[in-house]
C-alpha cells in the first residue's frame, strides 16, 4: 500500500495557508453581500472541499445549489467542448449568484457557466475561485474572489484531481510528472 503524498514532487499551498485565505475569502463575501439574496453555487466535484470551509465562514444566511461541468474528462488537458453533468436545482431569477469553483484554468467551463446562468436573468453572478491560473487562459474571464493565483503546474489535493483520485490531500500539491504522462 502506498501513501498518499508518494505522487507529490511538492507541496504547493499549505493546509495552513489555504485555511487563512478561505477566512478572507469569506470575510470580504459576507462584507460585499450583506443585505442581499444570496445563492453560492458549488461546481462539482474539485470545489466541494473548498466550498465547505468556505461556507463556513460567511457569516450571512445563504441558499446552497450544486452544478457539475467539464471541459476535461480524465485527462489534464481541455477538450474545449464543455458538457453540464448537473445543472442547478433552483431558480436563480434576481438572485445573486455566487459560482464557487476550484480553479480557473482555460475559462470554457467557467465562461459557459457564467453565460447560461446570466440567461436566467439572476441580480448578478460572480466567481469565486480558490485557484487562478491565468498562464493557461483561452477565454477572456476572471474571477471576483480568488484565494491564490498559481502557476503552470499541474496541481492536485484540497479537492483538485488528477483522473478522480487525490482530492483528500489536504494541502494543494505538483503532482511528479511521472503520475500524469
Amino acid at each position: 500500500m502506498s501513501n498518499l503524498y508518494d505522487v507529490v514532487e511538492r507541496v504547493a499551498i499549505s493546509r495552513e495557508e489555504i485555511a487563512t485565505k478561505v477566512a478572507e475569502l469569506g470575510a470580504k463575501i459576507t462584507s460585499d453581500y450583506r443585505g442581499k439574496e444570496l445563492i453560492l453555487v458549488c461546481v462539482l466535484k474539485g470545489a466541494v472541499v473548498f466550498f465547505s470551509d468556505l461556507l463556513r465562514h460567511i457569516d450571512l444566511p445563504v441558499t446552497v445549489d450544486t452544478f457539475a461541468a467539464s471541459s476535461y474528462g480524465n485527462g489534464s488537458e481541455t477538450s474545449g467542448e464543455v458538457v453540464v453533468e448537473k445543472d442547478l436545482s433552483m431558480d436563480i431569477r434576481g438572485k445573486h449568484v455566487l459560482i464557487v469553483e476550484d480553479i480557473i484554468d482555460s475559462g470554457y467551463t467557467m465562461r459557459k457557466t457564467v453565460d447560461m446562468f446570466n440567461s436566467r436573468n439572476p441580480a448578478s453572478v460572480k466567481i469565486c475561485a480558490l485557484l487562478d491560473k491565468p498562464s493557461r487562459r483561452k477565454i477572456d474571464i476572471n474571477g471576483d474572489y480568488i484565494a491564490c493565483t498559481v502557476g503552470n503546474e499541474f496541481l492536485a489535493g484540497y479537492g483538485l484531481d488528477y483522473a478522480q483520485l487525490y482530492r483528500n490531500m489536504p494541502d494543494i500539491c505538483v503532482l511528479k510528472e511521472s503520475v500524469y504522462r
